[in-house]
């Protein structure tokens, strides 16, 4: 008798066991869909500002004419702001240069904007290219004159925005990441089938 009650114990100790680690493991749902991405080279992007407007500050387009990210209205863009003395800036840069070519179109841009000063404009135009990003245009707002930057409270570089067609924040990323690995390329794909459903 002791031993059925013993094993009877065991059977309920074990479920319970089993439920609690599937609770767990299930845990809540995300609020917002696109947080399921947050994961691999994505782990560290950041929701909490999603919701906020494009910030209303310019910068210098390639030809030198000043334009602001409302003008990217309709389109789901990916907003970098980097330089050519930022190590992991440099280091993400051909990722970021892969995913333009394979995503860049009517509905979605990588928007580099270089943060470099005004007489190193020439050298960051050449290092884009350098670093295997030509398939990006060339974008320039100097910290001296960076309304963008602070406007967007960027707080190191580089610093990865995501906004909507409707000039909406979704997501951020401070640091550098591998923009062009599969959790990467999904999470622009997700944002873009997103972006068709509203």
């Amino acid at each position: 008798m002791n031993r059925y009650v013993f094993s009877g114990l065991f059977l309920v100790a074990l479920a319970a066991i089993v439920y609690v680690l599937i609770s767990a493991s299930g845990g809540k749902p995300p609020s917002n869909p696109l947080e399921r991405y947050a994961t691999g080279t994505l782990e560290r992007l950041d929701f909490s500002s999603a919701g906020q407007s494009v910030p209303e500050g310019t910068f210098d387009d390639a030809s030198g004419a000043e334009v602001t990210l409302a003008s990217f209205k309709g389109k789901t863009i990916l907003v970098n702001y980097w330089a050519t003395w930022c190590a992991p800036c440099e280091k993400e840069m051909p990722a970021l240069g892969a995913l333009q070519k394979a995503r860049g179109g009517d509905a979605f841009e990588v928007v580099a904007i270089s943060i470099d000063s005004d007489e190193d404009v020439d050298y960051a135009k050449r290092r884009l290219t350098e670093l295997g990003a030509a398939s990006i245009a060339f974008r320039h707002a100097p910290l001296d004159r960076g309304d963008i930057v602070y406007g967007a409270n960027v707080q190191g570089f580089p610093t990865t925005i995501l906004y909507g067609p409707d000039g909406i924040e979704l997501a951020r990323m401070s640091g550098e990441a591998d923009w062009a690995a599969s959790e990467a390329v999904q999470f622009i794909d997700a944002a873009l089938r997103q972006a068709r459903k509203r």
